[in-house]
């Protein structure tokens, strides 16, 4: 049976930002309620007194899902320049045009080049300087993107990082706090990169560089 105390629960859950106030105890018991009241009546299908809210929000105990000491454990931070990424439709012969630029970039001295994959979409991140070379073993796609002048932010993972519940969100969190949008992201079993617009690789660096710390 639904309850305020349990519909007050899910809908904290599904607002990790608001969990995260509540363990800082930064937040308005009072105006979080007055702002759940519409929602928690719709569930319940009835009226609910705001007090009645704010004694479920004060019973709520937000759970430590990242041991923030894990943070610590990341590894060295290499900051590269100059990134562009192509965005590809997937065709019968994009593994084709793939396989003709890997095959043109490995005889290039520290060709910097990163390829994923989705079931509808390619994805290549090529140092600028590549950017005509890609254009040309392509030219048979169809590019629905293409982003010049990135910076990547790679970030090496702790041991057992795969196994760390919130360990993405907990970088991602912070880097929505401060308001610094992630273009691309790509994740290895080891290592983490985030592809930025350049006005905003200094801030992020500082930032992840700081919660090392």
């Amino acid at each position: 049976m639904k309850t305020i105390t349990s519909v007050v629960e899910k809908l904290i859950k599904h607002q990790p930002y608001t969990e995260d106030a509540l363990m800082r105890k930064i937040i308005n018991y009072s105006a979080l309620a007055e702002d759940f009241q519409p929602r928690i009546e719709k569930e319940l299908g009835k009226s609910v007194n705001v007090g009645s809210i704010v004694m479920a929000l004060r019973r709520y105990y937000p759970q430590k899902r990242l041991d923030e000491r894990v943070m610590r454990d990341l590894g060295d931070i290499v900051v590269r320049s100059g990134i562009t990424d192509f965005t590809f439709l997937n065709s019968n012969t994009i593994l084709e045009s793939q396989s003709n630029l890997m095959e043109q970039t490995k005889t290039i001295p520290k060709a910097y080049l990163t390829y994923s994959s989705t079931f509808h979409e390619s994805n290549i991140l090529v140092s600028n300087d590549l950017t005509q070379l890609v254009e040309r073993c392509f030219e048979k796609e169809t590019c629905v993107m293409v982003k010049h002048d990135l910076s990547s932010l790679s970030i090496a993972l702790p041991v057992n990082n795969s196994k760390t519940v919130g360990l993405y969100f907990y970088i991602f969190k912070l880097l929505a706090y401060e308001g610094i949008p992630i273009f691309e992201a790509i994740s290895t079993s080891n290592y983490f990169t985030l592809f930025l617009e350049k006005e905003y690789v200094n801030q992020a660096f500082a930032l992840v560089n700081e919660i090392k710390g």
